[in-house]
């Protein structure tokens, strides 16, 4: 057994259902499960490794639930800077199908690397094109390597142009091998015991990209075997008109016409949806991953996050694809959520003085949304928050810092409405994937380079 002790924390956030805030708090880890929290004074005093975070932030590790790493690889390519969905993926299909094993690989430990150094312990991940000879064994390889929690989803495409699709024939799957390999992933990857580091999602990529007979069949395996459903969901204007062209049907009626509700269930951006739409989201117990900075980045619009929350919908935040986002910065993700929910407010003409019962979203929701929320929508009561029982899975900020400076009357407001930072600290069921700022897992450098070479490649076909 092994044993670590957190101690003299400035302030260390629970996100428990008490929400407590611990002035000079700590937590003490056995076996990368909690053991008990709070103040540093009334933990035992020696563990096998023990860590002063005096000075410091204490958060629960965030939960990033809509991810695509392999993005990562075409990030800010010049052809597909200014477009918007339909017209972006057209753009980066062709160089997509050019992915090897070896980009997949690396692409992965790219985005972990970058996600656990932003506070980030736990991502969805959603691969939905395998070229070349990939497979999403490459991307679980890579993960275990970094030491970050993954939900790897097996995406899929199979409704290719010449049927009516949108990603060329070149990027598509035929459904038979499709579901052959989410039952072997499955029955290979899968581990539902608490603490798990990998869990296997099946996540058809989109309405616009596989039939509805692989919806269904792909909703009738996952249940089968207890595992979660996702797919991409309303995310633009565009692909509500093809839903009414194709299936004669929106898409949140769409989903429930191919069993695609429950609590099992949860959807990428889902912008476009109507008042009772939102209520059905809520009904069924479904999730949303919502996306701001993917969805400013192409313009896609502003999801009804308040609608959802009043409504009892479970959201939690999603980085999407690094080539929509163009980084991997969970905290930079909170701070935007944030901003953007308060830009909606003003866009719809919300006055604080005109509706005193309506407020703006605070930093404290929104850190909320990445943590609890986050392991909500994943289905995970083993991660989001720091209490006893809980996987130990945390990061620290230190607030000594010209970034901070004069915030600190707030350390965990700052957290969200100053500048993203680096996170110091990152612990992972209790061992460290970052110390000092740095990567404990990997050579940062050495892992840019081959990055970069692999980027060229890419591009330049």
């Amino acid at each position: 057994m092994t044993t670590l002790l957190i101690k003299n924390a400035t302030v260390l956030v629970t996100m428990d259902d008490h929400q407590r805030e611990i002035p000079e708090g700590g937590l003490f880890v056995r076996d990368g499960f909690i053991e008990q929290v709070g103040l540093t004074v009334e933990l035992p005093q020696a563990a096998d490794e023990v860590l002063d975070l005096r000075g410091h932030l204490l958060l629960p590790g965030l939960v990033n639930t809509h991810h695509h790493f392999y993005q990562t690889l075409t990030r800010a390519v010049p052809a597909a800077q200014d477009a918007n969905l339909f017209n972006w993926l057209k753009t980066l299909y062709p160089i997509w199908a050019r992915l090897t094993p070896d980009d997949i690989f690396i692409s992965t430990q790219t985005a972990l690397a970058e996600l656990a150094l932003s506070g980030c312990t736990t991502a969805s991940d959603h691969l939905y094109l395998y070229p070349n000879g990939a497979r999403l064994d490459d991307e679980i390889a890579a993960a275990q390597e970094v030491g970050v929690r993954l939900q790897s989803s097996r995406g899929s495409m199979s409704l290719g142009e010449s049927k009516g699709g949108l990603p060329p024939d070149s990027v598509v799957e035929p459904e038979e091998k499709i579901l052959a390999d989410s039952q072997r992933l499955i029955q290979q990857y899968h581990d539902a015991k608490p603490g798990a580091f990998v869990q296997i999602v099946l996540a058809p990529c989109s309405p616009f990209s596989v039939t509805g007979e692989l919806m269904k069949q792909s909703a009738k395996l996952a249940r089968e075997y207890g595992v979660h459903l996702h797919t991409h969901l309303a995310e633009t204007e565009d692909e509500v008109q093809f839903c009414l062209q194709k299936f004669g049907l929106r898409p949140v009626s769409y989903m429930e016409s191919v069993n695609w509700m429950g609590e099992d269930v949860w959807f990428a951006h889902a912008v476009y949806v109507n008042g009772e739409e939102v209520k059905t989201f809520a009904k069924h117990g479904c999730g949303m991953a919502h996306c701001p900075s993917s969805n400013m980045r192409l313009a896609s619009g502003i999801a009804p996050v308040k609608e959802y929350l009043a409504a009892g919908v479970k959201v939690g935040l999603g980085l999407d694809g690094s080539a929509s986002n163009d980084g991997s910065h969970m905290l930079a993700e909170v701070r935007q959520a944030m901003l953007l929910a308060r830009l909606k407010e003003g866009i719809t003409g919300f006055s604080l003085s005109n509706d005193p019962s309506r407020k703006l979203m605070t930093a404290r929701e929104a850190l909320r949304l990445a943590t609890r929320g986050g392991a909500g929508v994943l289905g995970r009561s083993d991660i989001g928050s720091l209490e006893v029982g809980k996987c130990a899975d945390f990061f620290a900020i230190n607030l000594n810092r010209l970034d901070y400076a004069g915030a600190l009357h707030d350390p965990v407001a700052a957290a969200v409405f100053c500048h993203p930072v680096r996170a110091d600290t990152t612990v992972i069921g209790g061992r460290f994937v970052v110390r000092e700022g740095q990567l404990v897992t990997l050579d940062e450098m050495k892992l840019v380079e081959r990055h970069n070479r692999a980027a060229k490649r890419l591009l330049e076909g």
